[in-house]
């Protein structure tokens, strides 16, 4: 049976899907890695500022309302001054109406023209081998708050603290507030405070403005550090926001995506107007809306890092079974005219020199970057497999081929990684052409191998009774006499 090509090729392909074993253990080593570097990006990422959010401005408006209750009280003898006490010796109890200010749920009023432009610019922080893109972001808003409509949501008996309205503007972080931060009213400067108990444990900052009525423009003006995202949310009833950065692989998200966007090497640039009819989002509340209007209608972009060497390296996991199959196929074709066929345990050391490829690509892609460490990487198992080739497999002049053949494969491999929108056609039509070699080379193969005496006179393979030969069997010689053998 060892001499049966079509044996030696199911045992080719059991060595094969063992090597999913190897490229297993290969995948989580880059796992792990990878999230060792994601806590690195996350861990600089929240000491430079964290993600931020803009969400807000809106108005907020203390609400009261008069009530009278009847309340008890006891009766105070004006001669003694001690309790009056009745027959019982019981103090004498008086009820009178008592007028007290409630305060009640105040008054939410986002803007009605809002606008927002965000400008970016990125830098790298170090986190041992790791580089961290971080951004300074400025902000700048312009909005109007239509006051007057503040008391179309009062019920009857309250009435609007309007000496007592502040502007709230929720951020992602009070840390990333870096450089000057004003609000103006009307070109007058109002001051701004750090804002409590903002929503789902955010930041921001709030300002005592006074009687809104009289005010027609509000304009504010903010420095912000932050890292991996920044996004706002469209409060006015007429929002336009603008985004624009030195960033060249922005990835736009949320629930709108940009009206219109250009990115070029220099950065981007975006713009969204959005009406509020497109967002769950009420003008004019008694309730706090920021953060579900965040969750439902918040929009921004990421700072992308695309096709980083650890997302490489994990498809070159995946991808390894395909390119050690196509491999162990080589050598199977090369060698099968060989006197000594190729042992199962050479079929295990190439396998796993190409799994180990993927991790000297992972911890040299660490220090020297990509590029540089897949061609090192590669160059080296391609020429360990040559040397194999040639004087363990014995394959002589037939090494070169194979060498030939790993370029290819690899040269493909860098493709298949280097555009991940291509890689399934790639990757597909490379397997094709393999197989479709591998029928042609193989068109007029005798897969059951040399037939073995044995199995002639066995007639073995032949779908019928005991094979025909060229020995004929002994005569019977009967002489005249009598039979005699």
């Amino acid at each position: 049976m060892h001499r049966s090509s079509g044996f030696r090729l199911f045992v080719v392909g059991f060595l094969a899907l063992l090597m999913f074993i190897p490229l297993f253990f290969v995948g989580a080593v880059i796992d792990d890695r990878a999230n060792y570097s994601r806590e690195a990006i996350y861990s600089v990422g929240e000491e430079w500022g964290g993600v931020q959010h803009i969400n807000g401005p809106q108005l907020v408006i203390p609400v009261s309302e008069q009530v009278v209750n009847r309340k008890p009280f006891e009766v105070i003898d004006p001669v003694t001054g001690q309790r009056r006490l009745d027959d019982k010796g019981e103090p004498v109890i008086q009820y009178r109406d008592v007028t007290e200010v409630v305060t009640k749920a105040p008054v939410y009023l986002y803007p009605g023209q809002f606008g927002l432009h965000l400008t970016t610019r990125t830098e790298e922080r170090h986190r041992g081998i790791f580089t961290v893109p971080v951004y300074v972001a400025e902000a700048r808003m312009t909005f109007d708050f239509p006051a007057a409509q503040a008391v179309s949501v009062l019920e009857a008996g309250e009435y609007l603290e309007w000496g007592l309205a502040t502007v709230d503007l929720q951020l992602g972080s009070n840390r990333g507030l870096r450089g000057a931060a004003s609000l103006q009213a009307d070109g007058a400067e109002v001051s701004l405070e750090p804002l409590a108990g903002a929503a789902d444990g955010a930041g921001g900052i709030f300002a005592a403005v006074g009687d809104p009525r009289g005010i027609q423009t509000y304009q504010v003006t903010l420095g912000l550090n932050g890292a991996q995202e920044l996004s706002a949310t469209p409060v006015g009833r007429s929002s336009k926001v603008t985004m624009s950065g030195d960033w060249q692989h922005p990835s736009f998200f949320g629930a709108f995506l940009p009206d219109a966007s250009k990115i070029s090497d220099k950065g981007f640039e975006a713009t969204w107007t959005i009406p509020h009819l497109a967002r769950a989002l009420p003008q004019i509340a008694r309730a706090d809306f920021s953060a579900e209007g965040f969750r439902s209608a918040g929009f921004g972009v990421r700072f992308f890092q695309p096709n980083d060497f650890y997302q490489k390296a994990y498809r070159a996991a995946r991808y390894g079974i395909l390119f050690i199959s196509m491999t162990f196929l080589a050598v199977f074709l090369l060698d099968r005219a060989g006197a000594r066929p190729a042992h199962p345990v050479q079929y295990m050391l190439i396998g796993l020199a190409q799994s180990v490829f993927v991790l000297l690509m992972v911890s040299y892609a660490e220090q020297i970057g990509f590029g540089p460490a897949y061609a090192l990487s590669s160059a080296a198992t391609i020429g360990l497999l040559v040397i194999f080739a040639a004087t363990g497999l014995k394959l002589g002049r037939r090494a070169l081929v194979l060498g030939g053949m790993l370029a290819v494969l690899y040269a493909v491999l860098y493709l298949i990684l280097r555009s991940a929108d291509y890689a399934l056609i790639a990757g597909a039509t490379l397997a094709f052409l393999a197989l479709a070699g591998t029928m042609i080379a193989t068109r007029n193969e005798d897969w059951y191998g040399p037939i073995q005496p044995d199995r002639q006179r066995r007639g073995l393979f032949a779908g019928r009774g005991p094979a025909q030969t060229d020995q004929q069997p002994p005569k019977v010689m009967v002489p005249a006499d009598g039979p005699q053998v």
